[in-house]
Order: structure tokens, then C-alpha cells, then sequence
């Protein structure tokens, strides 16, 4: 079965999190990956933790299915091969500062002339241009500067940031689609395209309806927990064991969850009659609600939800979502076989596909181990070229 981007080539250029996020969809999705890194220490995302044996299974998450090569782009020789890269490439992602390909002679202008059909992608803080483009920025700094943090925890709390790097997962994700539109706008047109993604803007997509908040009525919005103030009931709520999640939107599942709860009449009440009028009533529903969850365990609770059509989840833990069964049965639980370290269960690709192969296409590359083979095999070299070029420390 073929895969979607089978045929494609892409010269992985980035460190931690959003670059080689971006390029592990790609890789997934069928494209080969070709990850450089600088000689001796390569991304430093190989010493994040969790460590299994002496690898790190972040880095491994992030880099599974890539090649991997050492470029010294200190040295002309370095420099020199990675524009051959770039020749026989159709993608470069890259997620340095802005300025720092230029300097290096690699700027989308340079390599275009290389290359015309080239699409590239630079991801980084605060985009290519702009007052604070030049800023250092990860992930939580940008969810501060967004604004994203603001409206993140409770009332009477702090700002928070969420629990996962969720600026950085999702300018990955913004990139290959970028990255992937303009491969198809290249078979219209032959040219080549280059995408400026910033994660400041991707965090502003983020605050979705908030941000429309604030531009049409002028009121700032603040922190509310785990409430969307537009909807009741939209909360956890404590069960006997744990926490539940319920959801409301309408008046539907409104009168399945008053089923559920043995009041079929609550929805007569004035306070509780219409969407409105809930949301004007909030802090009373809830009590009712808590006095009703607080009486059964989660999974008994969730069984009424169910047999009612009402919208709710138990509030699992990671633990709880690895070993649910609707976890295996959508398989995703991957393992790969990473030298140093053995079998790593990593999630899978959540993307499923019925006509084209979407798997992940095996371990992390360890630093550097491809050198010699893409050498070879995509730069055509000769058996005197490499012992050359192993030998100039172009390649570290």
C-alpha cells in the first residue's frame, strides 16, 4: 500500500519539540526524513527524560522513522553538503531565530536558487518579522505572551500553563499542513513555496472563541476552572471515586442527564428551562448536580451518562488512557525497537487512512549513524568521495 508522501525528501533542521514534530508527521505519513544535527552534541532534545537505558524516549518520540546525518556548518565543507541536501530535497524544516539561516547562507532566497521547486518552512517563537521576532520563546513563554496562560486555571489561582507542550504539538501539526499544501500547490504550479510559522500566532488561533470576546464586546476573559461560561453545565464534578466531566450544550442532553439524575421534571423549573436562563442559574445547577454525583462511583455514573445520551467522561489519568481499551482497539500503542534502550511503547499516529500506509517507520536515528549511507545513496558519491569527506570534518 503506498503512502501519501512517498517520494517525498526532507532535510530536518530543527531541535526539541515544534521542528521535529512538524517532521514526524511528515515521516509518517511516508516521507523520507533526513534529521541534521551538529557534530558531538547533536538536539538537545537527546537529553530529555524519560531515559530508558541511555536514550531518551522524548527524543525517540519525536524522531522515530528518521535518518540521521552530522553536518559541521561552521566549515565550508559542511556548509557545501548540506546545499547538495537541498538539491535532491523537496522540504526543508527549520526552527532557529530568525536571521540565523541567512548568516549560515542558507535563507529561502539563497537555497531557492538552488532549488526553485523547494518548500520550506522556518518555525519559531515569534515569526520572521515583527517587534519581538527576535525573542528566544518556548513553549509555556509563549503561552504567557499570548495571553493563552490568562485564561488558564481558576479564579482565585494563578495563570497556569496546560499540561502539555500544546503550543508546540500544535505548530508542528500547523506546519505540516502548511508544509503538505503547498507540495500540492507545487504539482500545479512547479514552484516552490516558503511558510513562516510563528507559535506567538498559532497560540492566538488557541484562544479561539476568546479572542473574538474581547474584539466585539470589549470584556477581557478571565479564568474559569474547568467551566466554558457560556455553557451549563460544562464542569467536573466529584464522584465517590474520583471526578467526572459532564457536558450540556442544549436542551436534549439537558433532559437526559435530568433522567439520569431522577428529576425528568427539572427542566419545568424556570431557573433551568432554556439555555439561557442555565447559564444565569449556574452556581445552583451545580449544587444539584455535585449533590447527585457525589453519591456513585465514576463507572456508575458513567453508565447512567451513557444509557441517558448525555456528553461526559470519566477524568482519567495517563495511566487509565495507556491501558484503556479504546486505546488498543484504535492501536495506538506503538513499540519500537530502540538501539540502546529496547522496546519503547510511544503512541502511534492518529491519523488513520484507508487507501495509504500512516505508520510509524522505526527507531530514532542514533547521532549521526546515516553519514555514510546518505552519502552514498541520495548524494551519489564515490567510494573516494566519502573516505574524503568522512576525513575533512564537514560532517564532525
Amino acid at each position: 500500500m503506498r503512502s501519501m508522501l512517498e517520494g517525498i525528501r526532507v532535510i530536518d533542521f530543527t531541535t526539541t519539540v515544534a521542528g521535529p514534530g512538524c517532521t514526524f508527521f511528515l515521516c509518517d505519513l511516508g516521507a523520507e526524513v533526513i534529521k541534521v544535527e551538529k557534530p558531538g552534541s547533536g538536539d538537545e532534545a537527546r537529553l530529555f527524560p524519560p531515559y530508558k537505558g541511555n536514550q531518551s524516549a522524548s527524543f525517540a518520540v519525536l524522531n522515530r522513522g528518521k535518518k540521521g546525518i552530522t553536518l559541521d556548518l561552521k566549515k565550508p565543507e559542511g556548509v557545501s553538503l548540506f546545499k547538495e541536501l537541498i538539491l535532491k530535497s523537496d522540504v526543508l524544516v527549520e526552527n532557529f531565530r530568525p536571521g540565523v539561516m541567512e548568516r549560515l547562507g542558507l535563507s529561502y532566497n539563497q537555497l531557492k536558487k538552488i532549488n526553485p521547486k523547494l518548500v520550506m518552512c522556518s518555525i519559531s517563537g515569534y515569526g520572521q518579522y515583527g517587534p519581538l521576532s527576535s525573542q528566544p520563546a518556548y513553549d509555556a513563554v509563549i503561552q504567557a505572551m499570548s495571553g493563552l496562560m490568562s485564561t488558564t486555571g481558576y479564579p482565585d489561582g494563578p495563570p497556569l500553563r496546560t499540561g502539555t507542550l500544546i503550543v508546540d504539538i500544535c505548530s508542528a501539526i500547523y506546519a505540516a499542513f502548511g508544509i503538505c499544501a503547498a507540495l500540492f500547490a507545487r504539482e500545479k504550479t512547479g514552484e516552490g513555496e516558503y511558510l513562516d510559522v510563528a507559535m506567538f500566532d498559532v497560540a492566538i488561533q488557541l484562544l479561539e472563541a476568546k479572542f473574538v470576546d474581547y474584539t466585539v464586546t470589549g470584556n477581557i476573559p478571565q479564568r474559569t476552572g474547568n467551566r466554558y461560561p457560556y455553557v451549563t453545565p460544562f464542569d467536573t464534578f466529584p464522584t465517590a471515586d474520583g471526578l467526572i466531566f459532564i457536558i450540556c450544550v442544549g436542551d436534549h442532553p439537558f433532559q437526559g442527564l435530568c433522567d439520569a439524575m431522577g428529576q425528568p421534571e427539572l427542566p419545568k423549573d424556570d431557573r433551568f428551562s432554556n439555555f439561557i436562563v442555565r447559564n444565569e442559574n449556574e452556581p445552583a445547577l451545580k449544587q444539584l448536580i455535585k449533590k447527585w454525583t457525589k453519591q456513585y462511583t465514576t463507572d456508575a455514573l458513567m453508565e447512567k451518562l451513557i444509557t441517558n445520551g448525555v456528553p461526559g467522561a470519566p477524568v482519567n489519568d495517563v495511566k487509565q488512557v495507556v491501558e484503556h481499551p479504546h486505546t488498543k482497539a484504535r492501536g495506538m500503542i506503538v513499540g519500537i525497537d530502540q538501539p540502546g534502550a529496547g522496546i519503547i511503547q510511544i503512541f502511534a499516529p492518529a491519523l488513520k487512512a484507508l487507501n495509504s500506509l500512516v505508520e510509524i517507520r522505526g527507531a530514532a536515528p542514533g547521532l549521526g549513524e546515516d553519514n555514510r549511507m546518505i552519502l552514498e545513496r541520495v548524494l551519489e558519491k564515490s567510494p573516494q568521495e566519502i573516505e574524503t569527506i568522512l576525513s575533512s570534518g564537514g560532517m564532525g
